[in-house]
């Protein structure tokens, strides 16, 4: 029998989890993950409106729930949780797939003022991370400014601008939706360093901006003028035409007069967080042009845009998990096709999948490839692995040192208690943004909690 650890419930973590026993039929596989909670993006990543993305959790679920698969919830790995070393003692192998945990910084004046936050953290807030903090992000806020273009971006931006009566449907947790509700947000500004055509979200996210009922987006026709490929985009791949094509019929299009707008904005690079009555009020932007090698460079030429609200959604990035090897210049784990490597050399029953192992790149699907390489070279080394003796159940040994993981059994109890409170509301499935009321869950003694949802008591209209 072939005892594996992995070390995150995410897509990656699944995927390797997945592969592992379809082609090891004496495999059995723990999959850890430091929240009470599996499925990790699609839960705490994919926007609430995305139904279509978050149904990947039944996919997912699958895995999760096949007979020689755990998931252990609640167990952290590395500092402050189970050492990796020891880990490692209580498996064959540990496949680590911990993600980019954190998100990269724009380097600028002012990027710490109150006002300033990561995409991230508003990601956070609006999906019920249990670590996510609620810093009154809409709060008081007119304009808001998003810095980058990619999907990420797009998403904050159309939460930003949608109604209650959109967002009450999703499972987005009671105070998220409230605030949103009363958000006196009117002007969103998404703004990209480069041209048009080089924007990385998709065209089916970017048109979802031009549905939004409350909405108008705007724009500048001046952006497209300074993009070459603009012009003629027929030598563009097809995605980034495509792109050019639903921006040129905004740029064309007389606006509605809809209570919110979304401006999309290019060639602007953010070079200072300009501060009023001690938050951020506006943004400095240094007007780019392209430089023919595909970047783009400053031309000396500023603009100051409003802002009470600025997101920062410009990559994310790994941290180091203690135990493990780490490259502080890509933000990754040293690997040789997932094997782990200490000071060059492979590390024997150590391996990484997921962002960790190539860095934050590709869609959700990417993980299935990646996962595949480092579960195919766990495999090769399997005989070797499964000569040394590791207990015959590594959670008793677990508990015994302390450690109480959340079972399968706990997770459904969270989600039975998640069903219960969105009845609470008049609303579907709403989840519980916090640690207290999610462990309270997971072992059956959650409270029933006292609610009010946007319309008043009970969340109907």
């Amino acid at each position: 029998m072939l005892r594996v650890a992995v070390v995150g419930s995410g897509p990656s973590g699944v995927y390797s989890a997945q592969t592992l026993v379809q082609q090891e039929p004496l495999a059995r596989v723990d999959v850890l993950d430091r929240l009470p909670c599996p499925y990790g993006l699609v839960r705490y990543g994919v926007a609430p409106d995305h139904e279509k993305i978050k149904s990947l959790q039944n996919s997912l679920r699958t895995v999760l729930e096949h007979e020689r698969v755990r998931f252990l919830g609640g167990v952290q790995v590395g500092a402050g949780g189970v050492p990796a070393a020891r880990l490692r003692e209580l498996y064959h192998a540990v496949v680590y797939c911990v993600g980019a945990a954190t998100d990269r910084h724009l380097g600028i004046p002012g990027e710490e003022l109150p006002g300033s936050w990561s995409a991230t953290q508003f990601v956070s807030w609006y999906s019920a991370h249990p670590d996510a903090v609620d810093g009154g992000f809409v709060r008081d806020a007119r304009s808001a400014v998003v810095i980058g273009a990619g999907n990420v971006a797009v998403d904050v931006t159309r939460i930003l601008a949608r109604g209650a009566a959109e967002l009450s449907p999703t499972d987005m947790p009671d105070a998220a939706l409230r605030a949103l509700a009363a958000s006196r947000v009117t002007d969103i500004r998404m703004v990209g360093r480069r041209g048009p055509s080089q924007a990385r979200f998709t065209t089916k996210e970017l048109r979802e901006l031009g549905a939004l009922p409350g909405a108008d987006v705007l724009v500048d026709p001046a952006d497209l003028a300074l993009d070459p490929a603009c012009a003629d985009p027929s030598a563009l791949p097809a995605a980034q035409r495509r792109n050019v094509e639903v921006l040129r019929s905004w740029a064309d299009a007389t606006p509605r007069g809809a209570p919110r707008r979304i401006r999309l904005r290019f060639f602007l690079r953010p070079v200072e967080l300009l501060a009023e009555a001690g938050r951020v009020g506006a943004v400095r932007f240094e007007r780019t042009a392209p430089d023919g090698r595909g970047g783009v460079v400053g031309t000396g030429e500023f603009q100051v845009v409003e802002a009470q609200l600025v997101l920062r959604s410009v990559g994310y990035r790994g941290v180091p998990l203690e135990g493990l090897p780490f490259d502080a210049a890509t933000g990754t784990v040293p690997h040789l096709a997932g094997r782990v490597l200490r000071d060059g050399a492979v590390a024997p029953g150590e391996y990484v999948a997921g962002w960790i192992k190539r860095g934050p790149t590709g869609v959700i699907g990417t993980n299935r490839p990646c996962a595949k390489e480092t579960v195919t070279s766990l495999l090769e080394d399997a005989p070797a692995l499964a000569r040394r003796e590791v207990p015959a159940d590594p959670t008793a040994v677990l508990r015994a040192e302390g450690v109480e993981p959340v079972e399968w059994e706990g997770w459904r109890a969270i989600e039975r208690a998640e069903a219960e409170l969105g009845a609470a509301l008049g609303r579907g499935v709403v989840k519980l943004p916090d640690w207290r009321s999610l462990m309270a869950a997971a072992h059956g003694d959650a409270p029933r909690p006292a609610v009010q949802g946007p319309h008043g008591p009970g969340g109907r209209p």
